[in-house]
């Protein structure tokens, strides 16, 4: 099915002037095929955070889930992505995922900016070295966060892909450093979201927390989304998760097309981010970087 066929299909058809009134949007997500569901809460999210936001972007971190994430946009608001995308630079990525970005952000006609990472001994010194390199994208953010003004960041993280991301919310305020307080977040019930970050601050919206890694896949081949081919395997190794080439490291696999990753994905007890290096140093060290304001 086409793009804007497919964009369609996201909105409820309601007779005209019917008096009946239109069942909760629950109820609607439940009648319909998972992948439809979710992808209808997801173009939800995103005009939600459109229509109440003044200044948004979305987070690029060309990785599957924020692929995943552009395509959604461009559902959501016909065929183009009415915000700027942002990707906040280490230019430490592979050269595979700045192809991708380049030719991407050209076809998908995105209004792109680029903003880079300061330099390593800038971030907190006591941090393991590999969150400390990735601790570069928290600062990078918060510089673009005040050379644009941003007061909404459209973010692709999953509640499945980490403990700590578990614990998110839809709409979630950060404070006027970027940080992020666990322990004071708001309540969301029957797809009410708070859409008001205090003074100084932002929120972060996250359109597709209720996904899966299948179903990001699922749908990816479903709509055939483009990837990028470190994602399927080569040499009985493949990347599920992409970051820094000093800090990402490819898992044991041979699946080589979305149908075998699918497969692989009923059976396998391996981690999603297993060939993350941050993912293994000290237990704190990720809810340290959350809490600083990483994404």
């Amino acid at each position: 099915m086409t793009l804007a066929a497919r964009e369609t299909a996201t909105l409820v058809s309601v007779p005209e002037r019917s008096l009946v009134p239109e069942p909760p949007l629950a109820d609607q997500l439940r009648a319909m095929d998972h992948l439809d569901a979710l992808e209808a809460q997801s173009v939800y999210i995103l005009r939600e955070a459109f229509a109440r936001l003044k200044k948004l972007a979305l987070l690029w971190s060309l990785g599957k889930d924020s692929n995943v994430m552009i395509w959604l946009a461009r559902k959501a608001f016909f065929g183009r992505v009415p915000f700027p995308v942002l990707h906040v630079d280490t230019q430490k990525k592979f050269p595979e995922m700045y192809a991708f970005r380049e030719h991407y952000a050209k076809e998908w006609e995105l209004d792109l900016r680029v903003d880079f990472c300061p330099p390593i001994d800038s971030v907190d010194p006591t941090l393991p070295p590999a969150a400390r390199s990735a601790a570069r994208k928290t600062e990078g953010l918060k510089l673009a966060l005040a050379k644009y003004g941003f007061d909404g960041l459209i973010a692709g993280i999953r509640r499945d892909e980490e403990a700590t991301r578990a614990k998110e919310r839809v709409f979630s305020p950060r404070g006027t450093e970027g940080g992020w307080d666990v322990r004071d977040q708001p309540p969301e019930f029957w797809d009410q979201f708070n859409a008001s970050p205090p003074p100084g601050a932002h929120l972060r919206i996250h359109p597709i927390l209720h996904w899966t890694e299948a179903d990001i896949w699922a749908y990816t081949k479903r709509e055939g989304i483009p990837i990028i081919p470190l994602y399927l395997a080569q040499n009985g190794k493949r990347y599920r998760s992409l970051g820094d080439q000093d800090i990402t490291f490819p898992v044991a696999s041979n699946a080589a097309s979305i149908d075998e990753i699918l497969l692989e994905l009923e059976t396998t007890k391996v981690p999603e981010r297993a060939g993350r290096a941050l993912d293994h140093e000290t237990e704190d060290a990720f809810e340290r970087l959350r809490v600083a304001g990483y994404l």
